[in-house]
């Protein structure tokens, strides 16, 4: 497991958020949005929306907020302002990050995003600079409860929704489930670097516009509980 997939399911396993609600749900009607223009407002017939609405039943979204969501991205305008950006960028030590954002104003998204990496020791890329390093992933954790930590199984993003339906049809409980981007090779960052590149990292996470953020670094255990 890459040390950002180590890192977000030791937040996840502490209990802690890695933004306010408000921020969460806001992520959330975006990722539903985005969802439902792409591939419509029926659940059954759009996969995409189907994670979308169990990532957001798995915060305690109200079911207003979530059909509100829906309603806006299938109506007339298609939710039109809303669009979805990658930037792509380096943090400390040559780590490379992907970030995913949707957005209704390209400026301030790309204003943030780029003060984040300038604060934390980074710097914003070119389209195209880190993305090779990256493939496309079905990402599934089983909740494991007490006995160990979490399982983490990889599939292809083809498979990924028959191997989500074959668990949980066995009664194996699923911890989380989404389409995402794992690094292809990792880079090892230790001490202050590593704290910085987590800084960084988390800083990302938390900005309104930012989905999710990708990256390569792979730090000690012992820093990335302490984060």
């Amino acid at each position: 497991m890459s040390g950002h997939s180590k890192w977000s399911q030791i937040k996840r396993q502490k209990g802690a958020a890695d933004v306010k609600r408000g921020v969460v749900f806001t992520k959330m009607t975006r990722e539903i949005m985005l969802a439902a223009r792409e591939g419509g407002g029926d659940p059954e017939a759009n996969f995409r929306l189907r994670l979308a609405l169990d990532r957001a039943r798995a915060v305690n979204m109200p079911h207003a907020n979530i059909q509100r969501a829906i309603d806006r991205a299938t109506g007339a305008d298609g939710g039109a302002a809303l669009e979805s950006i990658v930037y792509e960028g380096y943090a400390p030590g040559g780590v490379s990050v992907m970030v995913e954002a949707a957005t209704d104003n390209r400026n301030r998204t790309a204003s943030e995003i780029r003060a984040a990496f300038t604060r934390n020791g980074g710097k914003l890329g070119e389209s195209g600079s880190v993305q090779w390093l990256f493939e496309q992933k079905g990402i599934i954790e089983i909740d494991a409860g007490k006995r160990s930590p979490d399982d983490v199984s990889l599939t292809t993003p083809g498979s990924f929704e028959k191997v989500k339906a074959a668990l949980e049809k066995a009664g194996i409980a699923v911890a989380s489930a989404e389409i995402s981007m794992r690094p292809t090779t990792t880079v090892r960052v230790e001490g202050d670097q590593a704290r910085r590149v987590l800084r960084l990292v988390e800083e990302l996470e938390e900005l309104d516009d930012v989905q999710k953020v990708h990256a390569n670094f792979d730090v000690p255990d012992e820093v990335l509980q302490h984060a």
